[in-house]
């Protein structure tokens, strides 16, 4: 109940307890249908009638302003309770405004957030995907490298046995073999009586004959110093002096070709073992494609753009282009990677011999650097 209402129904219930000054009386009922007779008033009932008209008259008046009171105090009432509604009314839409803000803004953050996600998992997925095929291809490499190197080991292990390099074993090294026994070599084998009656022959005629170890060796002091100190912790860093002497005596001369920028793409190979040597069929060439004319071809060295017959060609790393090499070419390659070969199996431990040993077997290797610069080559190549 409002407050307007309570106050009118205060003043309506005292206004009830007031005593009433002029009562009426009580009209007596008729007897056997005669009329009724209405009394005279008399004097003092006449003036006691004016004055309870009077009263009521007050009465009424107060009664009438005590409601026009009331109800402008109602309507002031009902005029406040309304602009306090409108008021909270109107805080109660903004506040809704608000909260439909906040609302749109953190659909639009989940709907990014929801999007971000999404891409960081694509791309989370696609980066599995690129590395899972990367260390497949790593693994593919890895095992080929496992059976070459298993490949190496055994053929280090066969060369280790049967030849030092005091007493290199001259089967598996033909180039310490003298020119006429190479000749004997290609073709069949001879019996001792025919060598002998060679070198009989040969001695009658007054030819020089070639004795087996002939050769003098002395150590040099500097070089086996400069070995040493590189055996103690062997490192493929060419800023060590060991490596850098052979670097700017051997490798260096015997690498540089006529094409410089493929001279220096095969020093990188040779170094991270990755090049790739292998025998051109002569029987059925492969036709040259637009992309390989720049590599030479079966006819035309790639490294020193020269006329010449290549049975071999290389590539370097996954590359799928051929370069097509000469004779030459190939024997100063091959002494390069040899040496290499070699000073990996010093590092990895694989090599069990003495230290004078390694280091004869490595001025062996820079000897063959050394003349496969020159241009010499064994005619197998």
């Amino acid at each position: 109940m409002w407050r307007g209402q309570a106050q009118f129904e205060e003043t309506r219930q005292h206004l009830q307890k007031q005593p009433v000054l002029g009562q009426w009386k009580p009209l007596a009922p008729s007897n056997r249908g005669q009329e009724l007779q209405q009394p005279e008033p008399s004097a003092k009932d006449s003036a006691g009638g004016d004055e309870n008209q009077s009263v009521a008259q007050l009465n009424v008046s107060r009664l009438r302003s005590s409601s026009v009171e009331i109800r402008e105090k109602g309507s002031e009432f009902l005029k406040e309770e309304l602009h306090r509604a409108q008021k909270e009314l109107k805080l109660k839409d903004e506040e809704c405004e608000r909260l439909s803000k906040v609302r749109e803004q953190l659909e639009q953050e989940l709907e990014e957030l929801t999007a971000s996600l999404f891409e960081e998992a694509h791309k989370m997925v696609r980066e599995a995907n690129t590395k899972q095929a990367a260390s497949e291809k790593q693994l593919r490499e890895a095992r080929g490298k496992i059976d070459m190197l298993q490949a190496e080991v055994t053929a280090l292990k066969t060369l280790v046995i049967t030849s030092t390099p005091s007493s290199p074993n001259r089967e598996l090294h033909p180039q310490l073999q003298s020119p006429s026994k190479a000749v004997f070599r290609k073709g069949h084998g001879r019996n001792k009586s025919t060598s002998s009656a060679g070198a009989a022959t040969a001695a009658s005629q007054g030819l020089p004959v070639e004795p087996v170890s002939s050769e003098f060796k002395e150590v040099d002091s500097i070089l086996f110093a400069e070995f040493q100190a590189w055996k103690e912790s062997p490192t493929l860093d060419k800023s060590s002096s060991f490596l850098e002497r052979i670097y700017q005596e051997d490798v260096g001369p015997c690498l540089d070709f006529t094409k410089h920028e493929l001279s220096e793409l095969i020093q990188a190979a040779v170094e991270q073992n990755t090049l790739t040597i292998e025998p051109v069929a002569t029987q059925a060439l492969p036709v040259v494609k637009v992309s390989a004319i720049e590599c030479g071809g079966p006819k035309k060295c790639a490294l020193s753009g020269l006329s010449r017959a290549c049975r071999h060609r290389i590539k370097l790393g996954d590359s799928g282009n051929y370069y097509y090499i000469s004779p030459s070419c190939r024997a100063r390659i091959t002494a390069v990677c040899n040496f290499f070969t070699y000073i990996r199996y010093i590092q990895q431990g694989l090599v069990r011999q003495d230290v004078e040993l390694m280091y004869w077997e490595i001025m062996r290797l820079r000897k063959e650097m050394s003349i496969a610069k020159l241009g010499f080559f064994p005619s197998e190549m």
